[in-house]
């Protein structure tokens, strides 16, 4: 019972890290209210198109932070993998369904790339160097961020060497940026999603 408890505790604190919003909080610091800049997004790429370059570097580096923590906690505390994996799932889903802005969010991909980076380090790398050369030939940060997320399960199953809660963890991250992404999907189906340092028409 007291696992179970501790466990609990664990998750709802891995969707407080999850929901603390670095792209709010790094914009209003250059005077700039995210929410209201560009798409919306608090994410890394609207920070960038909307603040600027160091900004948007501060948010890449902490978002992913937030991840490692959330999932770091119930590793030390050796709780059991699936709590582990609720832990990730939870932070992810803070940083998208964000209860201080009213359910809204960034993307996940950072932060997704924090838990990984944990519970996967080799994945995590692989899937890096997939969004670099996705983001050099297509040039669109959602496609390869999509691309990348997308990755994991799959190399994880061509593998066949990884648990049954790592491989549902990343496939569930999966669906989920492919969800938080729809729009973007929207865009690149009708060839309006824009490129990385080309700014929108007039």
């Amino acid at each position: 019972m007291i696992d179970v408890l501790l466990g609990l505790f664990v998750v709802l604190l891995a969707y407080f890290m999850g929901a603390i919003p670095t792209g709010l909080i790094v914009a209003r610091l250059r005077g700039i209210d995210i929410q209201t800049a560009g798409s919306g997004n608090i994410g890394a790429t609207n920070v960038l198109r909307s603040v600027g370059p160091w900004s948007a570097l501060a948010v890449m580096l902490i978002d992913p932070l937030k991840g490692v923590a959330a999932v770091t906690v119930p590793t030390l505390l050796g709780l059991d993998p699936w709590w582990v994996v609720a832990s990730a799932m939870a932070a992810v889903l803070g940083n998208g369904f964000n209860v201080f802005l009213r359910f809204r969010g960034g993307k996940g991909v950072a932060t997704t790339l924090g838990v990984f980076a944990v519970i996967d380090p080799w994945i995590t790398l692989t899937g890096v160097l997939i969004f670099v050369l996705a983001l050099v030939f297509g040039r669109m940060v959602s496609l390869a961020s999509l691309v990348a997320v997308c990755s994991a399960p799959v190399m994880l199953v061509v593998l066949g060497d990884a648990s049954l809660s790592k491989t549902l963890l990343a496939f569930a991250l999966a669906l989920l940026s492919v969800w938080r992404h729809r729009d973007n999907l929207a865009r690149l189906a009708a060839g309006t999603e824009r490129r990385l340092g080309r700014t929108p028409p007039e």
